[in-house]
């Protein structure tokens, strides 16, 4: 990544004069991204845009598919970044071997604290109106790995072994509380995976979204969602998109009232969402239990070579984790209760 930020900083005057006609005041790095090397850029005549220069082993075609979804839900007043079309009118830029999207800057901040209940009715609202508006996007090729609906549990079983294998290599001080830790998602895939399995729908909504709608990607201003970022131009669950987001790691680990905020949130996507089943409403705490009994990200963190605050958050992402797959397996069956019963009005507005 070294060479291509270097190469990155010797083209950039060049793509934005020669692509885009405007002149680069100053550039700052990023340190965010994993297929780009991202710039914050101060234009010469004081305007503030965001650069990401793709890595050569992105790829590009599902970049672009990523960022025309984007623009087709920023057209219907979802906070996304407008991309800027380049001098040829298009919104990937290739250059020399190097690949580039220009887009505004966008207020806000990624929020490192649990969600409030009016943050947590925003980010309902602006979930709830991309899945609508999405809902009539071309369904994209590519689709969301679904291993904690459908892998076999001898594979989970053997990914926490790997885990166990990969941190005892590299020796860290966490190695004997990993190894407890790993040694309960064991347990728990064993005993409680069939059961969760068995209680789903036949059948969840498959539509476009936005594929990784978490805290890190959204930015906030207050309570105010700001901007939706990182789209990845896939298709999926809706279901899924949505428990993710109402049982926030962060905030059921470290809120005592983590489950009205869950329900606020749901309850505002209703709002703006109407048609999603109400089996799938229900299904989203299942489901994102699911999926963070089948996700092994941040049991070890050498190997993605983060600087150490990046390093040190995801040790605590683990450790949330662990919090939240705990309440959601004591309490399951009071959630679903109460997912079934909400029924928007208009509270779910902040």
């Amino acid at each position: 990544m070294h060479d291509e930020t270097v190469r990155g900083d010797e083209l950039l005057a060049k793509v934005l004069s020669d692509r885009y006609g405007v002149e680069v005041g100053s550039a700052e790095l990023v340190p965010i991204g994993t297929e780009t090397i991202n710039r914050r850029v101060t234009l010469f005549d004081s305007r503030r845009i965001f650069v990401k220069q793709y890595l050569s082993s992105a790829d590009l075609r599902q970049a672009k598919t990523a960022w025309t979804m984007s623009e087709f839900c920023r057209t219907a007043h979802v906070p996304t970044p407008r991309v800027w079309s380049n001098r040829d009118g298009e919104i990937l830029t290739r250059v020399d071997g190097t690949a580039w999207v220009v887009t505004d800057e966008m207020t806000g901040r990624v929020a490192t604290e649990p969600m409030t209940v009016p943050r947590a009715q925003y980010i309902g609202l602006v979930l709830g109106r991309m899945h609508f508006v999405l809902a009539s996007y071309p369904p994209p090729a590519r689709i969301r790995q679904t291993r904690w609906r459908t892998a076999s549990l001898d594979t989970a079983i053997a990914a926490t072994e790997a885990a166990l294998t990969r941190a005892t290599e590299q020796d860290g001080p966490r190695l004997c509380q990993l190894r407890g830790e790993l040694d309960q998602r064991r347990d728990d895939l064993q005993t409680h995976v069939p059961r969760l399995r068995s209680r789903l729908p036949d059948q969840l909504v498959l539509q476009a979204g936005h594929a990784d709608f978490t805290r890190t990607n959204l930015l906030a201003q207050g309570d105010v969602i700001t901007a939706v970022l990182d789209f990845q131009g896939e298709t999926c669950l809706p279901a899924w998109e949505l428990g993710r987001a109402a049982f926030d790691p962060r905030t059921v680990a470290n809120s005592p009232s983590w489950r009205q905020r869950a329900s606020r949130l749901v309850g505002a996507y209703l709002v703006e969402n109407p048609r999603l089943p109400y089996a799938d409403v229900r299904a989203c705490a299942r489901v994102a239990l699911l999926y963070l009994l089948f996700s092994l990200y941040g049991a070890t963190t050498a190997e993605y070579g983060l600087p150490a605050p990046a390093e040190a958050d995801l040790r605590r992402y683990w450790a949330e984790r662990q919090v939240t797959i705990r309440r959601l397996l004591d309490e399951l069956e009071d959630i679903e209760a109460a997912l079934a019963a909400i029924r928007p009005g208009k509270w779910d507005r902040p």
